[in-house]
C-alpha cells in the first residue's frame, strides 16, 4: 500500500533537491532534460503563501512537462501548513514538510530542522496535512546523533502519515564551513527500519555515488543538491562544457523567467571552477553586475571565444602559474562542469586556529560585539547601536509606521499604500505622478523636481541652454 503512490509517478530514482533561490522551474526543466525524475520545488514559507497572492505567483510556477513535481513548504502551524497545501494539491504529486534546514532564518523562524526535538507539533502537522489534501505527504529530515533516535524519529514520522522519507545524512550542526560527510550508515539504518519509499541525500558529486549509495544504503532513490548545481547533467552520468549547459538554461529562462539573482546564483556555481582563474576576472565582474539576460549570455559567449580553441584541441591549455598559486589539482579542464569540493571541518579549524595566531584574536566561530563602553553585546543590539550613530539627532519615536491595510488611491491599482506618501500612492503610483506632475515625494524619497531643479541650474551655469528643454520634457 506505501508503494503504490511512488509506483504511479514511476519509481523516480535520480531526485532534484529543494533548493531556496535555485530549483525554480527553468532549473527543473533543464535537469529534467537530463534525465533528472523528480525534482521538488524550492522551499515555500507557508504562512506567507496563504496571505501573499503575489508571493504564490512568484514562487510556485510549474507547467505539463514538470512532472513528477513535489512542493515543498515550511511553518509550525499545522492549519496553516495544511491551507497552504490546498492551495497546490492539483499541481503536483505530493506535499513535503521541510524538517531539514538548518539555517539562522530556520532557527529564528522554528521551521525546518528546529522542529525536529518537538515531535507532538510533527505529528500533528503531518497528520492534519495528509487529511486536508488528497495527495501523499512526505518529510525531509536530518539525522540525530544517535542512530537509535534518528531511526526512532523516522518511524514517528512515518506512523504520523509521512508517505515518503528523505534523509540528509549530517546534523543540524553540520553546516557551512562544518558542513563535513554526510553518514550513510544512518541513512542505512533508517531504511532497513521504515516501510515506505526513502531517499538519501548527502555526499553525491557523480553518478557514481548514486549507484553506490543506492547499493550501500538500499534506498529507492538519490537527491543531489549542490552536485546537481554544479553540473545539472549529473543523473546523465556526463560533465558538460559550462558554457552549453548555461546558454540550454538561459534558453529556458526565456520561456520561464526567473529573478536575475536566481540566473547569476547558477551561472556563478557553472563557472566556479573556471572563474579561479586571475585572467576571467573581467567575466567575473561582469556576471556580478549583470542586469537581464543579455548581459548573462555576454558572459557565456565571452568564456566560450576564450576557451573552446582548448576544448577543441586546437590550442594547447597551460595556466601553470594560476594552477600552483591557487593550489588547484585539476582532474578536469576548468571549462568543463566539475563537483564543488569543501574544505574540511578540520582543515577549516586550523586555518581559523592559525589566522587567528597571525591576528593575535581568538578563534571564535561567530564575530563577537562591542559596545561603545566595550561591554560584549549582541549582533542584532550591534546593528541598532550602528543606526543610532548614522543618525544621532533621529528621535526615539521617528519609526516606520506600520501596515494599515489601506490600498494605493489609484482605483486601478492593487498596491498597498505607502505609509508617509504625501500622495496617498503606492511607490510605483507615486513615481509614475511626480514624474507626470513634476513633484516631490519626501515619503517615498522620490525627488523628481529637485533633481529637475539642480540639472537646469547645471545647465544654465554651463552655457547649455538647448538642454533645459529636453529637461522639461523628461
Amino acid at each position: 500500500m506505501s508503494y503504490e503512490w511512488f509506483e504511479r509517478i514511476g519509481r523516480p530514482r535520480f531526485v532534484v533537491a529543494p533548493m531556496v533561490d535555485a530549483s525554480e522551474l527553468a532549473w527543473r526543466l533543464l535537469c529534467r532534460r537530463h534525465e533528472a525524475t523528480l525534482c521538488y520545488t524550492p522551499m515555500l514559507h507557508s504562512a506567507i503563501f496563504i496571505k501573499d497572492p503575489k508571493y504564490r505567483k512568484e514562487n510556485f510556477t510549474t507547467c505539463t512537462e514538470d512532472r513528477p513535481l513535489i512542493v515543498q513548504f515550511c511553518g509550525n502551524n499545522p492549519e496553516t501548513m495544511a491551507t497552504a497545501a490546498k492551495l497546490v494539491e492539483k499541481d503536483c504529486d505530493a506535499i513535503d514538510v521541510n524538517l531539514g534546514c538548518p539555517q539562522s532564518i530556520a532557527k529564528r523562524g522554528r521551521y525546518g530542522a528546529f522542529l525536529q526535538d518537538d515531535w507532538d507539533l510533527l505529528k500533528d502537522i503531518v497528520s492534519t496535512m495528509s487529511k486536508a489534501v488528497s495527495i501523499p505527504i512526505t518529510c525531509k529530515v536530518r539525522i540525530f546523533e544517535s542512530v537509535e533516535k534518528s531511526v526512532e524519529y523516522a518511524l514517528m514520522l512515518q506512523a504520523a502519515g509521512c508517505k515518503l522519507l528523505t534523509v540528509h545524512g549530517r546534523t543540524r550542526d553540520q553546516k557551512g564551513p562544518l558542513t563535513g560527510v554526510a553518514n550513510w550508515d544512518y541513512i542505512k539504518a533508517v531504511r532497513s527500519s521504515v516501510s515506505i519509499p526513502m531517499f538519501a541525500n548527502g555526499n553525491i558529486q557523480c553518478l557514481e555515488d548514486v549507484y553506490r549509495c543506492l547499493e550501500y544504503t538500499k534506498v529507492d532513490g538519490v537527491m543531489s543538491a549542490e552536485g546537481n548545481l554544479t553540473n545539472p547533467a549529473i543523473f546523465e552520468g556526463i560533465n558538460p562544457v559550462t558554457w552549453d549547459i548555461a546558454l540550454e538554461y538561459l534558453e529556458l529562462v526565456q520561456k520561464y523567467p526567473c529573478p536575475t539573482s536566481f540566473i547569476r546564483g547558477h551561472l556563478f556555481k557553472i563557472f566556479h571552477k573556471i572563474f579561479s582563474f586571475n585572467t576571467n576576472n573581467d567575466e567575473r565582474e561582469l556576471l556580478a553586475t549583470g542586469q537581464n539576460l543579455n548581459d548573462f549570455i555576454k558572459v557565456c559567449e565571452a568564456l566560450k571565444d576564450k576557451y573552446l580553441g582548448y576544448h577543441l584541441g586546437e590550442q594547447q591549455f597551460d595556466d601553470n602559474e594560476n594552477i600552483t598559486r591557487q593550489g588547484f589539482n585539476l582532474i578536469l579542464p576548468p571549462w568543463i562542469c566539475q563537483p564543488y569540493v569543501r574544505m574540511s571541518p578540520e582543515a577549516h579549524t586550523e586555518k581559523m586556529q592559525n589566522l587567528c595566531k597571525v591576528q593575535n584574536s581568538t578563534p571564535d566561530i561567530k564575530r563577537s560585539h562591542d559596545d561603545l563602553d566595550g561591554n560584549s553585546i549582541s549582533r542584532k543590539k550591534m546593528k541598532k547601536l550602528k543606526r543610532i550613530m548614522r543618525w544621532p539627532n533621529k528621535p526615539d519615536n521617528d519609526k516606520q509606521p506600520s501596515r494599515t491595510g489601506d490600498i494605493c488611491v489609484n482605483h486601478s491599482c492593487p498596491n498597498p499604500l505607502g505609509g508617509k506618501c504625501l500622495f496617498r500612492f503606492c511607490k510605483k503610483c507615486c513615481r509614475d505622478k511626480c514624474f507626470e506632475e513634476d513633484l516631490d515625494c519626501e515619503g517615498h524619497r522620490i525627488l523628481v523636481h529637485t533633481r529637475r531643479q539642480m540639472a537646469k541650474k547645471f545647465a544654465k551655469e554651463n552655457g547649455l541652454e538647448d538642454s533645459i528643454k529636453n529637461i522639461d520634457k523628461y
